[in-house]
């Protein structure tokens, strides 16, 4: 449970240094250059200390924040009043990630140690389902990690559950055009009739591309689209893919759909999310799922952690990518639910461990740090019902004065 913080004394935490857009270097701009047409990107908070990889894309509402606590004091009380929910909110982020400091017993603290202040109890209070369990698994192995760098960490937590590459599987996928005929995707084809004059195979134009992907023809249309891309995930172990992709394309001829994509390649085919079906609302996404679920009872199971389970067993789960023009000021030029989801997982966990604060495991933190972005870490769900969180940054969240 959030508590209330506002009646605390805030400042701005010394160890960072803010620097707007116009005073970075050369080579930082380059990096940031997706942010230049931004209206409201101001710059970056970046450590005295050093380190590019710890540096904050910071919006202009947070910097006037930042710049009014460089000496502490207290929130406006107009503020509390008018936007008391709203401003606990914004501050508990700023507060975990450490960019604000929050006044303890004459001394001022953030991050892990500020954790008591801001939760009554812990927000993990179980563990609901296979996927779930899958999550916590992965946290658990991730907080033993002797890894330092937050991209390498959160490259572990999105890869956990894969099946490794062995000789078995290099013999049973040995290629693309091998997987072409396991799919049944050959030219008179059973899967490629189906998709027929419905579907059009699409592919990047810089390949090699890992997926073979298809669009819904009837997608080409003036009408302008949704504001949210909701994903499905379909996994089941690497031995029963053709069953279930044979079952995907024969619901898909019955329920509309954006575009669908399947791994091309044994790496590909072991990894957990080797399916992904993408809808513009979620009633169709669950009528698919429905659908699918009477294909393929008893389907063998690998499972997507960090997904929210719409079959019991984990077969089917779903999760919500941001439309492009939704983006907020991020380090990031594009992130996926499931990467957004690891990046700020992998910084908590490492905030907390660097912290070595009693009280609190650093994984049990970094689900806290999530939960403020309206994720259910619980189950993995969106809190506020398919309401996509508004800070997508890498490294940490984009900071937005509400």
């Amino acid at each position: 449970m959030l508590k209330s913080i506002l009646d605390y004394r805030f400042r701005t935490n010394p160890e960072y240094e803010l620097v707007p857009l116009d005073r970075l270097a050369p080579e930082q701009r380059k990096t940031l250059r997706h942010l230049a047409n931004n209206p409201d990107f101001y710059g970056i908070l970046s450590p005295r200390k050093g380190g590019w990889n710890n540096i904050k894309a910071v919006s202009r509402g947070t910097a006037l924040l930042l710049l009014t606590l460089t000496d502490p004091r207290g929130i406006p009380a107009h503020a509390r009043r008018r936007l008391a929910d709203q401003y606990n909110l914004m501050l508990a982020r700023l507060v975990l990630d450490g960019l604000l400091e929050m006044s303890r017993e004459g001394r001022f603290v953030c991050g892990p140690e500020a954790y008591h202040l801001i939760y009554d109890d812990s927000p993990w209070n179980s563990t609901k389902g296979v996927l779930a369990r899958l999550a916590r698994e992965a946290l658990e192995y991730a907080q033993a990690l002797e890894v330092e760098d937050p991209c390498l960490l959160s490259g572990r937590l999105y890869s956990y559950n894969r099946v490794p590459l062995s000789p078995l599987w290099e013999r049973r996928f040995p290629g693309r055009a091998f997987v072409v005929r396991y799919l049944d995707l050959e030219n008179g084809g059973t899967n490629r009739r189906l998709l027929g004059d419905s579907w059009e195979e699409t592919k990047l134009r810089s390949p090699p591309d890992a997926w073979f992907r298809w669009k819904a023809r009837s997608n080409r249309t003036s009408e302008p689209k949704p504001q949210r891309t909701y994903k499905l995930y379909l996994s089941p172990r690497p031995e029963f893919v053709r069953e279930a992709f044979r079952a995907l394309v024969r619901v898909l001829a019955e329920v509309p759909a954006q575009h669908f994509k399947i791994a091309n390649d044994a790496v590909g085919l072991l990894r957990p999310d080797k399916m992904v079906i993408y809808f513009w609302n979620f009633e169709n996404l669950n009528e698919a799922a429905k659908r699918i679920v009477k294909r393929l009872n008893g389907c063998p199971v690998q499972g997507v952690p960090f997904t929210a389970g719409i079959s019991q067993d984990g077969l089917l789960s779903w999760g919500i990518d941001p439309a492009p023009e939704n983006y907020a000021v991020t380090l990031r030029e594009w992130e996926s639910w499931r990467l957004w989801t690891t990046n700020l997982l992998a910084t908590a966990l490492l905030a907390a461990k660097r912290a070595k604060t009693n009280g609190i495991e650093p994984w049990r933190f970094a689900t806290a740090r999530l939960r403020l972005e309206g994720v259910d870490t619980d189950t993995w769900a969106s809190i506020d019902c398919f309401k996509r969180p508004t800070s997508l940054a890498g490294e940490l969240p984009c900071l937005q004065i509400l």
